[in-house]
């Protein structure tokens, strides 16, 4: 039965994220909206339905703490597993505004969120202002998205009318969801068959199950060369589950955090976010144009697209192991 579970889950992932990134991009032409900013918004949500459901179920029966724990280590997974195995597969051009602003934004939601955490509690307004923020921030960027895209190419292919663009949207997050939770009870139960203890389940096979649908959105949207959809949706869920899926879980019910204990997995999802935002901004292409035009200070400060190549995924992935090596 449990083979069954993980075959059947592994095929609903795969085609629920075929799907999701198909309504998507459609849903993106329709409203003039940059593939980043669907990526960032609709497919990042849809993706981080694993965390939410999971963190909202904790909160609501006293049990705050899973939803702390799940955050931590999906974040972590996200950057470090699975956009380095889309890395790895298809080196990814990250626009502009990733660099200037999701980066930076994302980075410090990470430090605010290791804030809040050192005394001991999340409190409800600490989440409902993290929800403020997510919600201000995801109307800014729709806004802008649609004004700077009015000239829209009429090249472009719209293949799926507005209903049903969102409904293949909504189908496929929920499809993603029980796909990923059929994968996690097949391979837990194949697991503890051989033998592996409930530790070490928890932290590799339920860490990598929840973190399922953004790798699988991922890599769809990199094999269909929806590069900004992948960069997109591993920033706007690690965004969504720090304001919106702990804000929206605190403002429930306040999270006490045992700050000692995950101390060392804060400092891990810190690093990652910090990582990721140097290795998206375009240092190569800067110092080359600082050699080029006479050694000017203010050429290594242009923020331009960098591009997230093999080699960076290669680094992610390793840094994600060897985390993953010392937990065990």
């Amino acid at each position: 039965m449990e083979y069954i579970q993980l075959l059947g889950g592994l095929i609903l992932l795969i085609a629920s994220a075929n799907y999701l990134v198909k309504g998507g991009e459609n849903l993106a032409l329709r409203l003039g909206l940059s593939p980043l900013v669907v990526g960032m918004t609709v497919i990042a949500f849809g993706t981080s339905a694993p965390e939410f459901i999971v963190s909202l179920s904790a909160a609501l029966k006293g049990n705050p703490q899973i939803a702390l724990g799940n955050i931590i280590g999906s974040n972590i997974a996200n950057i470090g597993l699975i956009l380095g195995i889309t890395a790895l597969l298809l080196p990814l051009p990250v626009q502009k505004a990733s660099v200037k602003n999701d980066g930076p934004l994302l980075l410090l939601a990470t430090i605010l969120f290791i804030v809040v955490a050192r005394n001991g509690i999340i409190g409800r307004w600490e989440g409902i202002i993290g929800l403020g923020i997510l919600i201000g921030y995801t109307a800014w960027m729709i806004h802008k998205s649609i004004k700077d895209n009015q000239d829209i190419s009429q090249e472009a292919t719209v293949t799926l009318k507005p209903v049903t663009a969102v409904l293949f949207i909504i189908i496929s997050s929920i499809g993603l969801a029980y796909g990923a939770d059929f994968l996690i009870k097949g391979a837990s139960s194949v697991a503890t068959r051989f033998g592996i203890s409930q530790k070490v389940i928890g932290i590799t096979i339920i860490a990598f199950g929840t973190s399922l649908p953004e790798l699988a959105a991922s890599v769809v949207a990199a094999i269909k060369k929806q590069t900004d959809i992948s960069i997109g949706n591993i920033v706007g869920s690690n965004l969504f589950n720090i304001l919106g899926v702990i804000g929206l879980s605190s403002a429930i019910h306040p999270i006490p955090v045992n700050f000692p204990l995950f101390k060392s997995d804060f400092i891990w999802m810190l690093l990652f976010s910090i990582l990721l935002l140097l290795l998206i901004y375009p240092l190569r292409k800067n110092f080359k144009a600082f050699r080029q035009k006479g050694n000017k200070l203010s050429v290594i400060f242009n923020i331009e697209g960098g591009r997230l190549g093999r080699l960076s995924g290669l680094l992610l992935l390793g840094l994600y192991i060897f985390y993953i090596y010392l937990l065990l």
